[in-house]
């Protein structure tokens, strides 16, 4: 993949860590998750961003944990049209 993938889907590469957030606060409807594909690839990070029911949106990520917490550190900031009021980390294996 090399990139977050616009479909719901996720496959892993062989090396690294798995990690996964929920970003809450303006987020949807600002390109968050555009945006966050786009900060991926510029990472060489792999995984998936999707909209929740509850105006939260999940990224699940995927690579060396020094590009993951640089997409942690992004993830608090977003695209300039978002307001993040918060992300959480939460346990990598799907709900």
């Amino acid at each position: 993949m090399g990139r977050l993938e616009p479909a719901n889907s996720f496959t892993p590469p062989v090396s690294g860590v798995s990690r996964r957030f929920i970003v809450t606060g303006k987020v949807q409807g600002v390109y968050f998750r555009h945006s966050t594909r786009i900060e991926a690839e510029r990472l060489g990070v792999r995984g998936v961003a999707r909209n929740l029911a509850d105006g939260s949106v999940e990224v699940v990520a995927h690579g060396p944990r020094a590009a993951l917490d640089q997409l942690h550190r992004w993830l608090h900031r977003g695209p300039s049209m978002a307001r993040v009021e918060g992300v959480r980390e939460v346990d990598a294996s799907p709900p």
